[in-house]
Formats: C-alpha cells, sequence, structure tokens
C-alpha cells in the first residue's frame, strides 16, 4: 500500500468512529466557551493575552483532549485486535504507524488552530476592553502557535499509546503526567528548580506564549525542544511495536 493509501486508511479509520469527533468539538467548544464566561464575568481580564486570546490559559483543556484522542486512536485498535488487520494489509509496520502520525498530527493542528480563533474572535465580540488587534509577530505566534503544539504533543501522546497499549493506562498517563506529575516535580525543594525548565509540557506551554521567564528557550526553542522529546517517544515505540506481536 502507498503512503498515501496509508494515510487515506487512518483518516478513515480516525473519522469512523464517535470519540475522535466527542473529544474534537468538546476542545474547541470548552476553550471557546470558558473563555466567554471569563471575559463576561470580569472584562479585561485577558486584555494581557498577546493577540487577544492567543496565550489563552483554557487552551490546556483542549490540549488534554487531543492528548487522549491520539492515545485512544490506537489503543483501541490494540483492544478490539483490529491492528492486526492493518498490519496485515500493511506489512510495513513503521509506514503504518507513521501514517497514523500524520493523521492525529494533522487534526490535532486544526483542533488547536481552531479553538485558538475561535477564543479570540470570542474574546474581541464579547470583551471591548480587551485589545485583540494583531500588529506584532508576538500576537501572530501565540495565536498560531497551539496548530503546531497541538500537532506535536498529539504524535507523543500516540507514541505513548502505542508503547502501553492499553486504554485506560494511556490515558492516565497523558493526563496525568501535565496535570499532576510536572506540577509535583516542580515542587520538589532545588530537583524542581533544576528539572522544571526541562519538563516537556512546561515547554509546550511556554510555546504558545511569548516566552516566560526562567526557561532555556524561547517559544520556538521550546516547540522544537517538545517536537525532539516527541521524537523520541515516537522512535521508541517504533522499535517497540515493530518487536511485539500485535
Amino acid at each position: 500500500m502507498s503512503a498515501s493509501g496509508l494515510v487515506a486508511a487512518e483518516r478513515i479509520k480516525l473519522g469512523s468512529v464517535r470519540s475522535p469527533w466527542w473529544c474534537a468539538a468538546l476542545a474547541v467548544l470548552g476553550v471557546v466557551a470558558l473563555t466567554s464566561l471569563v471575559v463576561l464575568i470580569e472584562p479585561g481580564e485577558m486584555n494581557d493575552a498577546p493577540g487577544g486570546a492567543g496565550s489563552n490559559p483554557f487552551l490546556l483543556f483542549g490540549l488534554m483532549l487531543v492528548l487522549v484522542l491520539a492515545a485512544v486512536s490506537v489503543t483501541t485498535e490494540y483492544r478490539y485486535s483490529t491492528v492486526r488487520l492493518t498490519f496485515e494489509a500493511a506489512p510495513n509496520r513503521t509506514a503504518a504507524m507513521l501514517a497514523k502520525a500524520v493523521v492525529v498530527a494533522v487534526v490535532g493542528a486544526v483542533i488547536g488552530l481552531v479553538a485558538a480563533l475561535g477564543a479570540w474572535v470570542a474574546v474581541g465580540l464579547l470583551d471591548p476592553l480587551s485589545d485583540v488587534a494583531l500588529r506584532t509577530y508576538d500576537d501572530w505566534w501565540v495565536l498560531l502557535s497551539p496548530g503546531p503544539v497541538f500537532a506535536v504533543c498529539a504524535v507523543m501522546a500516540l507514541g505513548v499509546g502505542i508503547l502501553v497499549r492499553h486504554t485506560a493506562a494511556a490515558v492516565s498517563i497523558v493526563l496525568v503526567w501535565p496535570l499532576m506529575g510536572e506540577q509535583l516535580i516542580s515542587a520538589i525543594p532545588g530537583f524542581g528548580e533544576a528539572v522544571t525548565p526541562w519538563l516537556p509540557f512546561i515547554n509546550a506551554g511556554n510555546a504558545m506564549s511569548t516566552g516566560g521567564e526562567g526557561l532555556p528557550f524561547g517559544p520556538v526553542g521550546s516547540l522544537a525542544y517538545v517536537a525532539g522529546i516527541t521524537a523520541v517517544v515516537f522512535a521508541a515505540a517504533i522499535v517497540v511495536v515493530n518487536r511485539r506481536d500485535a
């Protein structure tokens, strides 16, 4: 099967079940709804967000759902043994997993962009006290960066799903690590201060901003760093998927 055929097959598989659609809808609507609620209750609250809502803290909510979507996209195949049919149709397991990575990356990018743009529009419509004009490179960066950040993190979650195989375990890892694990590590005296700047989702958040203090990279550097971690996780997943039975 050709590369385009593999990508098309993975796109059809992902779109043929309900859970990805629910995750995508909840991710976008959740970010927009939470942003709208904040600006209605406290007008001007988003005024310090460059580009209006590009560095919206509620994007983390959308990102968590994208991580779940990506992890579940492969663990359900292992759960119902449909992955065996995939490998029979495409004996090159690396190519099959790369095709799946392309699909979840594109879906993640679209969700990130739509959520960020939707929140930006909501702020502009509902909060006259917020400045949503896009005047500088930083404004455009924080507005559009959720697309590539969501895409990279989706591939990381896919790698975790391939390594773990079990839906509950994979979902627990991709949710607990960014929501609790990194915060707990950051709270460890001494060690936390040294390690925090290198944690992946701390850098993912930095990549969707104009850059935070105390971090070794700027927004672009943080995105590249997270992409590097994703490459390592996914490479490990490819090695494992080629060595284990389906």
